[in-house]
């Protein structure tokens, strides 16, 4: 089991290290910066955050095939696995931020994430390629340099089954957004083990991340309150995009979604406030953590019993509260919490 943070470029590089450091200092095992347009380039302000740190991992969360040529993701990600000693993590997804600022179009995610990380790669272990995928081409190039390991950790985001079943088939993990409740993580399990089942590969072999936001406060109701409308626009966007909302009666009126119509990436929450009535308790409860430290910690023992062997949070403090207050709360006393009731229990997943 291990903890994670996910990091918005929205602060000063000085603010972005000194959350690390403290990341590291509760006892979080890998601290992500969003490759999220428009906000600070991230490889830039993950190698200076390794050069502030000394033991936790650092990785994009997540980069794509479209945004950046995986020839020059590889590239960044040597780089940073050298400044860092050995630390760098590929966080890898379909993206979606800056696309219809940059006009890009993706074509076939899962196709086109297998083939950057199957070029990352070879790329990484200094071979000279030459690479014709169906969406991604490089021409006999290789890297420059020599990096320090020939093989980084890959982590595949995904919502989808496509690309959880690719993720359980080639990557060291998989991550996915809003894995909150303990139906949807034996979903969500079952769907990496079975890709990784059909390419040889024992399921425990790989790591499973719910990506949850998350908020710690004494005021359960308050914390539910803040959260809302984050679920809410990630429900009415995604219904398509979890197993088990339906089941649990948690999807949205399809004909009221669809009456908001398309809305862009960058225009956050605010065209969703006409729905925040309509999500209960209960959606947000099966899409993040939050609520008192007792609330949260019980929720990830119910999480880690349905599967899931990583939580990577995004913290978002209450009112009086700061995010310093959420990464410390959540690695001293929620994590801690979790251990000991483990500590007893054979760990039936390795990864």
């Amino acid at each position: 089991m291990s903890i994670e943070l996910l990091m918005l470029g929205d602060q000063p590089v000085a603010g972005l290290a000194a959350r690390t450091r403290l990341a590291e200092e509760s006892g979080f095992e890998t601290v992500w910066l969003a490759d999220e347009r428009f906000f600070r380039e991230t490889y830039s302000c993950l190698s200076f955050l390794a050069g502030q740190t000394a033991r936790v991992n650092l990785g994009p969360c997540v980069t794509d095939p479209f945004a950046r040529h995986p020839a020059l993701t590889a590239m960044a990600l040597g780089t940073l696995d050298e400044v860092s000693k050995g630390r760098a993590i590929l966080g890898i997804g379909a993206g979606v931020s800056g696309f219809a600022e940059l006009g890009i179009q993706s074509r076939k995610p899962p196709l086109a994430i297998r083939e950057a990380v199957d070029l990352i790669r070879q790329l990484m272990a200094g071979q000279e390629v030459d690479y014709q995928g169906e969406i991604i081409q490089f021409h006999r190039g290789r890297l420059n340099f020599t990096p320090l390991r020939s093989r980084v950790p890959v982590r595949v985001a995904s919502n989808g089954p496509l690309g959880q079943k690719m993720g359980g088939a080639i990557a060291d993990g998989v991550m996915m957004e809003g894995c909150g409740s303990a139906e949807e993580a034996r979903a969500f399990a079952s769907t990496v083990a079975e890709g990784a089942r059909k390419a040889g590969r024992p399921p425990n072999e790989v790591k499973l991340v719910a990506r949850l936001d998350c908020c710690i406060t004494n005021d359960g109701k308050q914390a539910r309150d803040i959260l809302r409308p984050s679920v809410t626009r990630i429900i009415a966007q995604a219904n398509s995009r979890f197993y088990t909302l339906e089941a649990q009666g948690l999807t949205l009126p399809k004909n009221v979604v669809e009456a908001i119509g398309p809305v862009p990436y960058a225009a956050g929450v605010a065209p969703f406030a006409s729905l925040f009535p309509l999500v209960s308790d209960r959606h947000v409860d099966a899409l993040t953590l939050c609520g008192t430290v007792q609330e949260v910690s019980q929720h990830v023992i119910d999480l880690r019993r349905a599967g899931i062997t990583g939580f990577n949070i995004f913290p978002v403090p209450a009112p009086g509260t700061t995010y310093e207050d959420v990464i410390v709360r959540f690695g001293t006393q929620v994590w801690p919490a979790v251990e000991a009731a483990f500590a007893k229990e054979p760990d039936n997943r390795t990864a």
